[in-house]
């Protein structure tokens, strides 16, 4: 009978802890929608030091944006870096933005392109966008328009209304073997990534 009761107490308290963890960061969520940054930056905050990512990415944007505290790129960095290494693909896509700009962390191509080709693999609408401007622009890699109209097309797939406009401008650059080739990469990626 003992044995019985703390086996449910212990079940009752395993199943409860992951919702107490969400109502934690709903509580944060909803601070921060109604203009109470201090309650959100709390509550963020005591998110992320548990290791949530949802925590550490919010935390992140926080800092990031000065959205109701002084904004620092050092701290958006180590924030979002956490939540990247994590997987949270938002996060992955702002810490390849922090490289790109050089907010926070050294100005480094290389790391940006990594973490924007993370984020696309897993989903986030931003990076396709992102990745065709580096290859457009030729930024830490070589000008490859081919790559560009690549990527764009993935965006536009995503409904990025900036990536369809930059399509439109590269498509003008290319021959029609060029994009006929780009098409190919799209399919091949999808085929890989898509979920």
């Amino acid at each position: 009978m003992v044995k019985s009761f703390l086996w449910m107490l212990t079940a009752a308290i395993v199943w409860s802890v992951p919702s107490l963890a969400l109502a934690d960061y709903q509580d944060g969520r909803d601070a921060f929608d109604r203009g109470d940054y201090q309650t959100a930056f709390k509550e963020f905050r005591a998110e992320a030091e548990r290791g949530d990512v949802r925590g550490q990415y919010a935390l992140g944007l926080m800092y990031d944006l000065g959205e109701g505290i002084p904004e620092n790129y050092e701290e958006a960095v180590k924030w979002y870096r956490l939540a990247a290494e994590q997987g949270n693909a938002d996060a992955r896509n702002n810490l390849a933005t922090m490289y790109a700009e050089g907010e926070g962390v050294a100005k480094d191509y290389g790391q940006a392109m990594k973490w924007y080709r993370l984020a696309a693999e897993e989903g986030n609408f931003d990076a396709p966008n992102n990745i065709g401007a580096m290859y457009m622009h030729g930024t830490g890699v070589s000008r490859d328009y081919v790559k560009a109209y690549m990527w764009f097309h993935l965006g536009e797939m995503k409904g990025d209304r900036e990536a369809v406009n930059n399509r439109k401008f590269v498509q003008k650059k290319l021959t029609p073997d060029e994009i006929s080739e780009a098409n190919k990469l799209v399919g091949e990626w999808i085929k890989t990534y898509a979920r």
